[in-house]
């Protein structure tokens, strides 16, 4: 009776500690966490390290805001209008500088899908020409996704498309604070760009960087040049790394979770392809040093599969 006392016991505290870990940690608003400073004048609210649900109303990846002595910038518009709307509720108790613009990290989902909200604040929405060109294509697929799983909290939502375009860079001064938005290159998915403060030795990365949950290979992605890219990135030198999920951390974690991750994949793929090995191998592949990252029981067979077709295309 003892032995099956404690065995309930370890059970029930370890389904507790994997709810605390999912659990809302704000509950008073839309947004999953508080937004914290991260160095003085940027702030992010850091989003749930699991895929989009209800509960976290979307919440699952990064969002970010600079405040200068003219205005604000926002990274990220939300995946809902009443999401956009707690971040700059947020924003409001914080300065009562006006959002001037809002940038995409991407085109996906729970980048943009709250840009009409900023819009009608006044906001100019930025993009890069590939993430708009994947709003154009995909835009009402994920606004119809984002609202299956949010339901209510998806009210108001409606699709909008970004004010202002770029290829590959662009500086914006906000008042007191130099901006660059950078797109290195093909990576995580289509459009994918970062913004690097140099004065503040910061990088909001967007999806280039990963650390705390595992990163997902979609089959846009392009993981050859990811590697490659993800070198271009490093050399921006930033301290602070704000990712696109996940707290803010360093070069050197992103780059151990991102592109050290990446290349052991590609390494096994590699051994596969050369003994002529089929896909259904790929999905064998021992991943089990990356379990600790969230959503690795989601993403790790799809990855290694990803990349396995990704490798064996580019092989002939």
């Amino acid at each position: 009776m003892r032995y099956l006392a404690l065995t309930l016991f370890f059970v029930t505290f370890s389904l507790n500690a994997f709810a605390d870990a999912d659990a809302d940690k704000y509950p008073e608003s839309e947004l999953y966490s508080k937004p914290i400073e991260v160095v003085p004048g940027v702030w992010s609210a850091i989003g749930a390290t699991q895929p989009p649900t209800y509960e976290n109303a979307g919440h699952n990846n990064n969002l970010s805001f600079i405040i200068s002595d003219d205005g604000v910038l926002v990274v990220n518009a939300g995946a809902s209008y009443l999401l956009a709307k707690a971040l700059h509720d947020e924003i409001k108790k914080i300065t009562d500088q006006p959002v001037r613009y809002v940038v995409l990290e991407n085109g996906q989902g729970h980048a943009m899908l709250g840009s009409l909200y900023w819009q009608q604040q006044g906001a100019k929405i930025i993009a890069h020409d590939d993430a708009i060109a994947e709003i154009e294509k995909r835009g009402l697929i994920e606004l119809e996704g984002m609202m299956g799983y949010n339901r209510d909290r998806g009210l108001e939502t409606t699709l909008a498309m970004p004010d202002v375009s770029f290829s590959e860079t662009m500086e914006i001064q906000l008042g007191d604070i130099e901006i660059q938005l950078i797109h290195f290159g093909e990576a995580h998915s289509e459009g994918d760009i970062s913004v690097y403060l140099p004065e503040k030795d910061l990088i909001i990365a967007g999806d280039m960087a990963f650390h705390q949950r595992m990163l997902p290979v979609f089959p846009e992605t392009k993981t050859l040049e990811w590697v490659e890219t993800f070198d271009l990135f490093v050399a921006t030198g930033a301290k602070h790394v704000i990712p696109g999920h996940g707290e803010p951390t360093d070069m050197e974690t992103v780059t151990r979770e991102t592109k050290g991750y990446l290349l052991y994949l590609q390494g096994e793929v590699a051994k596969l392809l050369e003994e002529d090995e089929g896909l259904d191998a790929a999905y064998n592949i021992d991943q089990s040093a990356y379990r600790y990252l969230d959503t690795f029981d989601e993403l790790a067979k799809k990855n290694a599969g990803r990349i396995y077709q990704e490798m064996e295309l580019e092989s002939f």
